[in-house]
Formats: structure tokens, sequence, C-alpha cells
């Protein structure tokens, strides 16, 4: 099958809908992806007038360091310290995959979850996590995205990690760029 990589946009409406059918229907929304990056990425997104945006300890902490870099994110409540007796119905509730099935997140009791990940674009993967929902949301970036990234910075030095360090490396030195894998 082809597959069509949607756009971020359309990723973020498709989030807010199911968020906000969610709260509509009084359940508490769980939204799993990775602490640093992925997690700001999706707050970026979210629409905070749908309802309360709860965020676990490791993501309030990352947003924390985005916000005093300047980056603008919607309002989050450290969920943690939200008590037993706040009404999460329409909340969203952004967390790291490790939280999934944890006493933390039963606290909130009727949930619905999913996961944000460019691997929900692979048949099964959402079914393989356990959740109701895939959002195809990639960090990843392709070789000329890449190669743009570091022309723009204008380095001097770049160390290479993850994927196919060797080619990179090769291609960054051959443009007299030092570059390291590590």
């Amino acid at each position: 099958p082809i597959y069509r990589w949607p756009s971020q946009d359309e990723v973020f409406r498709d989030i807010n809908s199911w968020w906000r059918t969610n709260a509509e229907e009084g359940v508490t929304s769980v939204l799993y992806g990775y602490a640093l990056g992925k997690a700001q990425r999706m707050l970026a997104g979210l629409d905070p007038t749908i309802g309360p945006i709860l965020t676990h300890g490791a993501v309030e902490k990352m947003t924390d360091c985005y916000r005093d870099a300047g980056v603008a994110l919607p309002p989050t409540t450290y969920a943690t310290l939200a008590t037993r007796v706040d009404d999460w119905s329409r909340a969203i509730v952004i967390a790291p995959p490790s939280a999934d099935g944890s006493s933390w997140t039963r606290r909130f009791g009727e949930t619905r979850a999913a996961f944000a990940s460019g691997w929900m674009l692979v048949r099964g993967a959402r079914r393989r996590r356990g959740v109701d929902r895939g959002f195809v949301l990639s960090d990843h970036v392709d070789w000329p995205q890449l190669l743009h990234a570091i022309d723009a910075t204008r380095a001097e030095s770049v160390w290479v990690t993850h994927g196919f360090t060797g080619p990179v490396v090769q291609w960054l030195t051959s443009r007299g760029i030092n570059a390291t894998a590590i």
C-alpha cells in the first residue's frame, strides 16, 4: 500500500477533534509522546479552548525549559499538583510513553489514550501500543531537510548521532565541515 504522510496541520486538526469529542463525552484524553521535543510540538498544536492541558512531570520540566528559551506554548498545569477533586473530564494529559498503564495515569479515571509518533503510519503500530488512536507525528527529517538545517546553522563542527552516521559524516567532511560520529 502507498502511505500518505499527513501534514502537521492535518495531524493537529485530528488531535484537537479527538480531544474535543472525548471532552464532550466527559472522558479524559491522554496523549503519549516523548517528553523532550515531541511533547512540546504536541502542546504547540493544541487548542486550549477545548479544556485544560495537564502535563506529566517529565513533560512539564522540559516545557519550562522551552518557555524559558522564549518558545510560546499554551498554558499547562502540572498534573501532580492537580487534586483528585478536580474535574478532568474535559482535559488532555500530555505524558511520556512510560506513564502508560501506571498508577499515575489511572488517577484520571476513565480515559482514552493516543500515541503520537511517526510509527503510527505503520499498520498495526497503534494496536501493538494498545491505544485508542495513533497520530502520525515524526520528529525525524529527510536528507534534504537535514542538510538544509546544517547549512542554515553555518556550523563549523557537527556531531552526528543516530541513523546513518557514516554517510552523513562523509558528506559533511567533503564540504569542509568538521564532522564526527558519536
